[in-house]
């Protein structure tokens, strides 16, 4: 939601996701995909610092790949639960520097 508001904001047309390499032993990976407000969904991410101290995340749980990603250069050649965690953030394009290129498109 954070993403979907910072687009909102910006108008990016492309993200980069550094660091994948670091989840790939996660047994599962809680990703935030909304909020709540005194027990209701909100629409948006929301931009009133006061509100934001009283939301609740919303989570969903996907499974962990545990399988590197180190190598993989396409978005196919990466494990599938690496692939559902990408989707969510719906981006397909992913650099990850370590003082090489490595990008996965």
């Amino acid at each position: 939601m954070v993403l979907k508001y910072s687009h909102m904001i910006n108008g990016f047309t492309s993200l980069a996701v550094t660091k994948l390499d670091i989840l790939d032993t996660f047994q599962e990976l809680k990703v935030c995909v909304g909020y709540k407000l005194d027990g209701k969904d909100l629409p948006s991410f929301p931009a009133d610092h006061a509100l934001l101290e009283r939301i609740e995340p919303v989570y969903t749980t996907i499974k962990g790949w545990d399988s590197s990603t180190v190598d993989c250069r396409t978005f196919d050649s990466l494990p599938e639960q690496a692939k559902t965690y990408l989707t969510l953030s719906r981006s397909f394009w992913v650099s990850k520097l370590d003082g090489r290129s490595r990008t996965i498109t």
